[in-house]
């Protein structure tokens, strides 16, 4: 990180001084789009937990996520690299941990600071070390404590893949020594439990219908990607897995204090399918289980500030609310999602990439630009900001706040957009690029750049005169288009954002 500029310096001096350091927590969506908020446009589902932060914080119009798939999105927000540079991509459920243990990441810059360090809810970055099947049933590891935090409470994958089990630091919450947990594969002659197959079995997917990937194990009536035997006693239930990450967010903020700031990131399964919300918020959107899903997404936000303010932390922590890629609809369940088969195309109504074109998979705008809203009570101004931000930017960001310099190794693709953040800076990033796919996109100003396999067969897109990224006029704006490629293929095979 380049030294503070004087002016840097005076203006952002006073905020730490004489207070003590600010505790950090995000709250992150999964698969929640755009126009999935009440703030952010959604007329047909009522998220007035997250509508209020965004009142009393500040909320961009034009933040994003790195990638428009979930791995990569969250390996770059902890590790300040894009996920591109190491080739990860969405994880099978027996994948081994996908961040280095021996790279600077999020939690690590904020232990550095004096931070304790928590992380609940769903991780999907891998456990165990490569070459190395994780053993269930020992000491499940290297995993979040490896990479920074001081406690995790896990959803070791994700909801639609096995193993359906809470994951307590490094051992499965519950579970039972005579009835062994295996993932993938189980030994000859094993005495574990076995689970229905879906593919074999389909009368067991009883909650609802999955296409062939989600009808392997069969849990709580559910199909799920990847075979698992055994830990019967340790198995969640998917209708009160916000239940438990709310309450194992506020377990870890009854247990801080005053003395020693946190940084807690509380990562949501929803709207991630299988959607499967707690009865209590059935019903509450004419749009299916995925509309109640974001009900119920929301009101784990209203859950996390409320624990907040019972603690009396509000006033000195920053506030992040946001989620990992833009949406998806039908996703490998029947749950009465509809298929959205054009960009012009809504689910009943409601379109959940707002105005943008695309979602999850897709390299167009809806697929990374997400909810953004950060608040921080007499530090942070309300309101709107159009300025362009990305959540790979928060290691450098709070890095500056805190007054740590970085390592030119350290971060490499993190470039901070402190006074952007914090509401004094309009314009944010001057370029940043978009993943999908296997394929990357640049963002310079109003511009957007796709690149094509063959010359000439590109994308470009004037974001100043259409959002909804429908007319390609690289035709027109030859300059443009070799400028931007030239820019983009450099970047990509340079070493960091940060340090070229």
């Amino acid at each position: 990180m380049k030294p503070l500029t004087l002016a840097a310096v005076v203006l952002f001096a006073p905020l730490l001084q004489g207070a003590e350091k600010p505790n950090v927590v995000i709250v992150y969506g999964d698969d929640v789009g755009y126009g999935d908020v009440g703030v952010y446009g959604a007329a047909r589902i009522p998220t007035p937990f997250i509508d209020k932060v965004a009142k009393e914080g500040l909320r961009f119009t034009d933040g994003h996520c790195t990638a428009a798939t979930c791995t990569p999105s969250r390996y770059s927000m902890l590790s300040g690299l894009y996920g591109f540079r190491e080739g990860v991509r969405i994880l099978p459920p027996n994948a081994p941990l996908c961040i280095p243990t021996d790279i600077l990441t999020l939690p690590k810059l904020f232990r550095r600071a004096g931070y304790r360090t928590g992380v609940v809810g769903k991780w999907h970055l891998g456990l165990g070390a490569k070459g190395t099947p994780v053993n269930w049933n020992a000491e499940v590891k290297p995993g979040p404590l490896e990479v920074g935090f001081d406690y995790s409470f896990l959803l070791p994958s994700t909801n639609d893949r096995v193993p359906c089990v809470y994951l307590e630091n490094y051992k499965v919450v519950n579970l039972d020594s005579a009835d062994p947990l295996y993932v993938g594969s189980a030994p000859e002659g094993h005495k574990s439990t076995s689970y229905p197959y879906g593919r074999t079995n389909p009368e067991a997917e009883t909650y609802y219908p999955g296409d062939h990937q989600h009808s392997e194990t069969v849990i709580n009536g559910i199909g799920r990607i990847g075979k698992m035997w055994g830990g019967k006693s340790a198995l969640w239930n998917d209708e009160t897995m916000a239940d438990e990450f709310a309450s194992q967010a506020r377990k870890f903020l009854e247990r801080q204090s005053r003395e020693k700031p946190f940084f807690l990131y509380v990562s949501s399964q929803d709207i991630h399918v299988p959607r499967a919300p707690h009865p209590r918020f059935q019903g509450k959107t004419q749009l299916g289980k995925r509309g109640d899903a974001m009900v119920q997404f929301d009101w784990l936000v209203g859950a996390v500030t409320q624990a907040l303010e019972d603690t009396g932390f509000t006033e000195n922590t920053i506030l992040i609310v946001s989620s990992d890629n833009g949406p998806v609809y039908d996703d490998g369940y029947e749950d009465g999602s509809t298929v959205r088969k054009s960009s012009k195309e809504s689910d009943q109504g409601h379109d959940a990439s707002g105005p943008y074109r695309g979602g999850k998979y897709q390299i167009y705008e809806g697929g990374t630009r997400v909810p953004f809203i950060l608040k921080w009570p007499g530090r942070i101004k309300p309101g709107v900001s159009g300025a362009l931000v990305s959540q790979i930017d928060f290691i450098a960001s709070f890095a500056e706040l805190l007054g740590i310099e970085l390592k030119p190794e350290e971060a490499r693709d993190s470039r901070s957009t402190l006074a952007a953040f914090l509401g004094k800076d309009e314009k944010g990033l001057a370029f940043t690029l978009e993943e999908a796919s296997r394929q990357v996109a640049i963002r310079s100003g109003h511009w957007k750049f796709i690149p094509g396999k063959k010359a000439g067969a590109g994308q470009l897109y004037d974001l100043s005169r259409d959002m909804g990224e429908q007319k390609n006029v690289q035709a027109g704006h030859s300059g443009v288009v070799k400028r931007l490629a030239a820019q983009l293929s450099a970047l990509r095979k340079g070493r960091g954002l940060r340090v070229e």
